[in-house]
């Protein structure tokens, strides 16, 4: 007796991180060996691996990874895009995604048909690539990773390029080819004279074999793409838009075929040719593809401007000698030449040389930013005026620009929960719509008027031709790509594409006081003087005293005498008071500043500033008082200033019919003062920045989903915690890592605008869909006859064509329609910073 073959086995390496010790690993291999479907596991504490053996599709790679986060140690999951060639609808999107998502260790998988593209998300190390690549060949398409080097977006763009021309130069000969064809059928039908000259000239049989031989080099020809694709699909069992194509069109050329040359086989009065049909209906659906490729074309706009911000060249300082090499050959560390008017190639620290940089592609703000020694600069962005030397600190990927057309792509590559609901009506449309032709061939064969076989054909052709799976392929996809890129356009990120449809559902925004709704510095906002002294003087004098205090206050106040061009003297016999103030002789003259219990301790009364304190405390200010050689002689205030921007947002906020609410760890006179002046209908004041996340989590019970926007390290939980985090692009990294959408600018009126956005991209989603939809439930059963029996409607197989190239090409321009969306309120000509810096370059 000979032992049986033994079962297959796959196996995947997966990556764990935590693990320290033999214990550890005791727990991991236990945890995945309890995951039904797995054989073995075996944990390498070394090399800081579990390698998991399991029977084909036998254990859900999810499941492993939950298994070992349940015991406290992190599995680490990876990404890699594909391109993938050969998708036509959505038929063939659902079929790439079931692929893929069978490879073993693959956890995820999204498959977009208007970027052409597939990220996956998978478990463990090896060849995945392959495995992934040869999944998708099976099904009957191709699949290669995206590289990210330099050039990839000129490649993507030649192939884009051709694939345009390709079609360009098929529908020229399908119409070359057709076009007589459609006249020697059609017009002898319905023209007497076209028909009188057909007889009298080609004769009725010459005719005919005419149309035969244009109509055969129309359909293998320009139309053997068609069945390239189309009949592998068919034998395969997953049938997608070209196996509908392939099927309606065979059914008409070979009626026609017989009808021709082996007339006998068919009854008397049906020997009736279809050849026009089967030609036009390749020629229509080809200037449909043809259109859509360059609407295709059109919805990626928004990345080719942004990777056209950045520069070729770089102009590198090396070994004493200056080289002007390409992007790609810049080294972290690299001293860069910048003179006017060029392009910033990298991001980096200037350390020789000044000039105005305009950052508006990053910030949407168009005056020009001073930069000096010590100041960053940003790849991308442009040098106005003068020249400097800057050192290299991030390149290639790491540069903020190529962070955003990063975050972009993914945005534009991701789904939306609506697309769920196409998914799921999608995976099985096509083999509804041949069962639906075979029924209605049946139905006209057994129970049509004569010829019934002619009108049993010609309905069934009808059916297969006007499904149109690619308009509900497209709907979500293309809408996303514009929506996003115009957002980009605008100066918002969307770093996760389901924020699109998160965000509009929102009914409360909550917003981080210091650094969102106020400039995130104190400023000094008042400096009253009493009678007899000098504004400036006395400016001067408090200023030089303060000086040589690193409290925020203090260089506020040295700030703006500064700004102004005052002299500052060096303070003796400077002494601080705790609690009270700071006191030392300037000039020769005796300053001291402090609050209105240290000027009572002097035996100042501040009463003649009575009026004034109380309008600076009605705005959330604590004023501050000086005194001057023993006599009262200024009040003064600093604040953080709120932004200018601010009370319009909140104004455009409440017309979008949202609560406001303000998050703060200020005192709550203060924060109320602020709210009031700007319209803020709910304060949390003095909350400490651990408790935010508990605000979020009350506000959220009291209004329904909410989106917080936050700019600091401690905004991070909260961001992360709120249904939609929006992170001001100003602020911190961590907080920005932890948004969903990022405002590449300070202004808050772009949480604004991202709403307005969001609300406007669903819309056009929506309508796509119902088009798709309704066009599809409508337009089959008319196809089917449904109407002949009310009317004698019918429809041709031509039209049918026609109507369903038209279906794709109607969605594609809805979707294109978000490119003219325009801001409700727009910061400061962000809505054309793209156009603006392409311009000046």
């Amino acid at each position: 007796m000979t032992a049986g073959r033994p079962a297959p086995i796959d196996s995947i390496d997966i990556p764990v991180q935590g693990m320290s010790c033999a214990s550890c690993v005791g727990r991991v291999e236990k945890a995945i060996r309890s995951v039904e479907g797995v054989t073995a596991a075996n944990v390498n504490l070394a090399t800081e691996r579990a390698h998991v053996e399991f029977a084909p599709s036998g254990v859900d790679p999810s499941a492993v990874a939950e298994a070992i986060r349940r015991v406290g140690y992190e599995p680490s999951e990876s990404t890699i895009d594909l391109k993938i060639d050969g998708m036509t609808c959505a038929s063939c999107v659902s079929r790439v995604e079931k692929a893929l998502k069978r490879v073993p260790g693959v956890i995820g998988a999204s498959v977009n048909l208007a970027t052409e593209r597939a990220s996956v998300r998978y478990l463990g190390t090896g060849n995945i690539v392959a495995r992934l690549a040869d999944a998708v060949e099976q099904t009957g398409y191709e699949a290669k990773p995206i590289q990210q080097e330099d050039g990839q977006a000129d490649r993507e763009r030649a192939a884009r390029e051709a694939e345009i021309a390709s079609l360009r130069q098929a529908v020229l000969v399908a119409t070359i080819l057709t076009l007589p064809v459609f006249v020697l059928e059609m017009g002898s039908h319905f023209i007497p004279a076209v028909h009188d000259w057909v007889m009298g000239t080609f004769g009725h049989r010459n005719s005919w074999y005419t149309q035969f031989a244009l109509t055969t080099l129309v359909l293998f020809g320009p139309g053997l793409p068609f069945f390239r694709k189309g009949i592998p699909a068919l034998l395969r069992g997953s049938p997608d838009m070209n196996s509908l194509v392939v099927l309606g069109t065979s059914a008409a050329y070979a009626y026609s075929v017989v009808a021709t040359f082996l007339p006998g086989l068919l009854p008397e009065a049906m020997d009736n040719v279809y050849y026009e049909a089967a030609a036009v209906i390749v020629a229509l659906i080809l200037i449909g593809r043809f259109l859509e490729a360059k609407a295709k074309g059109r919805t990626s706009e928004a990345i080719k401007r942004l990777m056209g911000l950045q520069a070729k060249t770089a102009r590198v300082v090396r070994d004493g000698e200056t080289l002007e090499v390409p992007l790609d050959q810049v080294l972290a560390g690299d001293l860069v030449q910048v003179r006017p008017g060029e392009k910033i190639p990298v991001d980096g620290m200037v350390v020789e040389g000044s000039s105005y940089v305009d950052e508006s592609m990053i910030t949407g703000e168009p005056v020009p930013v001073e930069k000096s020694d010590g100041t960053e600069v940003v790849g991308g962005t442009i040098n106005r005026t003068g020249s400097f030397t800057f050192r290299a600190t991030r390149i290639g990927a790491d540069t903020v620009l190529a962070q955003i057309i990063r975050m972009v792509e993914q945005a534009q590559g991701s789904k939306l929960p609506i697309q769920a609901l196409v998914d799921r009506v999608t995976a099985w449309f096509v083999p509804a719509v041949m069962a639906a032709a075979a029924l209605t061939f049946l139905v006209w064969l057994f129970f049509g008027p004569e010829p019934a076989l002619t009108f049993a054909l010609v309905n069934a052709v009808a059916v297969l031709i006007i499904a149109c799976p690619c308009a509900m392929g497209l709907a979500t996809p293309t809408s996303i790509m514009v929506g996003t890129g115009r957002a980009a356009e605008l100066g918002v990120l969307f770093r996760q594409g389901e924020a699109l449809q998160s965000l509009k559902e929102v009914g409360v925004v909550a917003l981080d006081k210091t650094g969102t709704l106020t400039q995130g510095r104190p400023e000094l906002t008042d400096f009253v003087t009493a009678p007899g002294f000098s504004e400036a003087e006395a400016l001067g004098l408090v200023a030089s005293i303060e000086s040589r205090s690193e409290h925020p206050i203090a260089q506020a106040i040295v700030a703006a005498a500064e700004r102004r061009g005052l002299a500052l003297s060096s303070p003796d016999a400077f002494e601080a008071v705790p609690g009270f103030g700071v006191s030392a002789l300037v000039r020769g003259r005796k300053v001291d500043v402090g609050a209105d219990r240290f000027m009572a301790r002097l035996g100042l009364p501040v009463s003649g500033f009575a009026d004034i304190a109380a309008r600076l405390g009605t705005e959330g200010k604590s004023p501050l008082y000086a005194a001057i050689d023993g006599r009262l002689a200024a009040v003064v205030a600093v604040a953080d200033p709120v932004k200018p921007s601010t009370p319009e947002a909140i104004a455009a906020l409440h017309a979008l019919g949202l609560k406001v609410a303000m998050i703060t760890g200020d005192n709550r006179r203060t924060a109320e003062a602020i709210a009031k002046r700007i319209g803020i209908d709910e304060v949390v004041a003095e909350v400490l920045p651990d408790s935010k996340v508990e605000v979020v989590k009350r506000l959220r019970q009291a209004h329904g989903p909410i989106a917080f926007v936050g700019d600091g390290i401690n905004d991070a939980p909260a961001l992360a915690e709120a249904d939609i985090g929006i992170a001001i692009g100003t602020g911190t990294d961590i907080a920005i890592e932890s948004a969903d959408v990022v405002l590449m600018s300070g202004d808050v009126r772009g949480v604004v605008n991202a709403i307005a956005l969001s609300k406007a991209t669903i819309r056009n989603i929506r309508q796509n869909l119902f088009w798709a939809f309704a066009y599809n439930v409508l337009l089959i059963p008319v196809a089917a006859g449904v109407l002949y029996p009310v009317d004698g409607t019918l429809l041709s197989p031509i039209f049918a064509a026609g109507a369903m190239a038209l279906s794709s090409v109607f969605v594609l321009g809805n979707a294109l329609r978000l490119r003219g969306f325009e801001a409700p309120i727009a910061p400061a000509q962000s809505a054309s910073h793209i156009q603006t810096v392409e311009g000046v370059a």
